[in-house]
């Protein structure tokens, strides 16, 4: 009976809130139709543009609004990827003198991952025992935000238990890939990405543990910056997992262009957010760090080809290629650091434990009863709670049958952990930060590192059941807590990008046969790949001004985006 009431509880509150959504987008009757001429001139402007335009008083912060409004509602339709609207209040903002529009994002819309806080809005974050939970006050960012000038006006879809590379929950339902309807647009900031990439917006936030916002632009074709813990504000947000600090979740901004990307950045630091918010670091920005990385004559540029886990699929290796060709040509020093650096394997398995060494239970506290839970994340809960025989046995059956070193490391100490085990695995975190800073100092020397973002394009839905496991390439640096940017590179070619004749799953580890099973060249044609710059600890300025030199070297090869609708 009680298992009952609560699902059906649990139902009511799903319904509630997406008629709700539909009531919403409803009433916003003038957000309706196809874009005016005037509409379509302040979409193809920056935001920098725009914000010079809103300060010398030639366009007025509800002209943008109605804009990206109507865009974020066409991107929906096509994508589902909103879930709070808010457009009806951010008019209300727009006239009421709670936003500054003499800020350095004066009368930008912004979106928000569904995780930040609005005053007056839920904080679902997906779980339906979370509707109703909307508070009077706005978070910490959302405040320095609207000091800034900039405009909320949605909030975005996630995966119920932020620990996935699909976007999908029983509140809101499922986000796709604006590129193709039938794969994820990531996680777990899949609906920001999918927004952004569809034209919806031109900047957003997200957060990210394991490559939640690195993951999302690779799918989806967009740009982001994982800033390290302590650049950008933490505080004014409800998680699936509050007090897991083993790999600290960090904030960072997700846009359209590169542009958009440096000028966002650089606009919420000057906004000095330490003052807000006690977790940021007092860092200015640091603009002679940008002239003396967009000046430098010659890179000594290390390239991680694969992290010896999982290989990167031809699409993403070749991705890699491009930008090491467009370096090349312009003379910069191009190192291979695939066999050099500390094991990426090491670092996977550390993160890992870390991260859920409360047994997988926090995040699993919030759902109700019958409520979907995202494939991969079951199957870590799953494995967790499996018996200790049991498990044993399918450690030895993994590595002495089947011979798989990788994933037998992998599940052989997966268990809840005591805060005595716990203390020893942040200790083993330590010093693997140490050997990776003294190798990069001492051996590499390299100037930054190019590396996949993740081995394969966009998985198709439900793919993270498979691969789950298979973050390697951005989890590495969630770890060493480095600043890394995406930038999207180039599209899936059906005509070049397929496997090997040879290519076989049989003779894959557990983690990379996950990965390979949703590999296939001519379903994910046109699909987005992009590739991770990679610096050291609060080296943000550093990475975006490579990245700005990486897409002036590939010049009329760059990305092209989505056309809006």
């Amino acid at each position: 009976m009680v298992y009952l009431l609560d699902y059906f509880q649990h139902r009511r509150d799903c319904n509630l809130k997406q008629i709700e959504r539909v009531q919403r987008i409803n009433a916003l009757t003038t957000y309706h139709g196809d874009f005016t001429s005037s509409e379509r001139q302040v979409l193809s402007k920056s935001i920098e543009e725009l914000v010079q335009d809103i300060h010398k008083q030639v366009t007025q912060p509800i002209d943008i609004l109605q804009a990206y409004g109507k865009a974020a509602l066409k991107a929906h339709e096509k994508t589902n990827c909103v879930t709070e609207v808010m457009i009806d209040a951010a008019e209300g903002w727009t006239a009421d003198g709670s936003i500054n529009f003499k800020g350095p994002l004066a009368g930008i819309p912004i979106s928000l991952k569904d995780s930040i806080v609005v005053g007056g809005f839920d904080t679902s974050v997906g779980y339906s025992s979370n509707v109703g939970n909307k508070g009077p006050k706005d978070g910490t960012l959302v405040r320095i935000l609207k000091d800034a000038g900039a405009i909320p006006y949605v909030k975005t879809n996630l995966p119920v238990t932020l620990l996935s590379f699909e976007s999908t929950n029983d509140v809101w339902g499922r986000c796709t890939n604006p590129h193709n309807s039938k794969y994820s647009p990531g996680g777990s900031t899949g609906g920001e990405s999918a927004l952004l990439a569809a034209g919806g917006g031109r900047i957003g936030i997200g957060s990210d543990v394991a490559g939640s916002v690195r993951v999302p632009a690779h799918f989806s074709g967009i740009y982001s910056l994982r800033c390290s813990t302590g650049r950008w504000p933490k505080n004014g947000m409800v998680t699936s997992m509050p007090g897991q600090e083993g790999i600290p979740s960090v904030f960072s901004p997700m846009t359209r262009t590169l542009g958009d990307l440096s000028y966002f950045t650089k606009s919420m630091i000057v906004m000095q957010p330490w003052k807000y918010d006690h977790s940021v670091h007092p860092i200015a920005w640091r603009g002679e760090v940008v002239k003396e990385f967009a000046e430098k004559k010659k890179f000594k540029v290390g390239v991680l080809r694969t992290d010896g886990v999982v290989d990167p699929s031809p699409a993403c290796a070749r991705a890699v290629e491009e930008v090491v060709e467009a370096l090349r040509r312009e003379g910069h020093e191009i190192v291979d650091v695939s066999d050099d650096i500390p094991s990426a394997y090491e670092a996977l398995y550390i993160a890992s434990q870390l991260l859920n060494s409360d047994g997988c239970r926090t995040f699993k506290s919030f759902f109700r009863s019958g409520e979907w839970e995202d494939s991969g994340a079951k199957q870590m809960r799953l494995l967790m709670a499996l018996p200790s025989p049991l498990k044993w046995l399918y450690y030895a059956w993994v590595k002495y049958v089947r011979r798989d070193e990788v994933w037998a490391g992998l599940i052989k100490d997966w268990r809840e952990k005591t805060a005595y085990e716990q203390w020893k695995f942040v200790t083993k975190r330590e010093a693997y930060k140490a050997r990776f800073h003294d190798w990069w100092e001492q051996e590499a020397n390299v100037d930054f590192l190019i590396t996949p973002p993740n081995a394969t394009p966009a998985v198709p839905h439900d793919g993270m059941k498979d691969a789950v496991s298979s973050c390697g390439y951005t989890f590495l640096f969630n770890l060493l807590d480095y600043t890394c940017g995406i930038m999207p590179i180039t599209h899936v070619d059906k005509a070049i990008d397929q496997l090997p004749p040879d290519f076989s799953l049989r003779k894959l580890n557990g983690v990379a046969y996950g990965a390979y099973r949703h590999y296939d060249a001519t379903a994910m044609h046109g699909l987005p790949v992009a590739v991770q710059v990679v610096g050291q600890r609060l080296e943000e300025e550093k990475v975006l001004a490579i990245m700005q030199r990486i897409e002036d070297a590939l010049g009329d090869e760059k990305y092209q985006l989505l056309e809006i609708d």
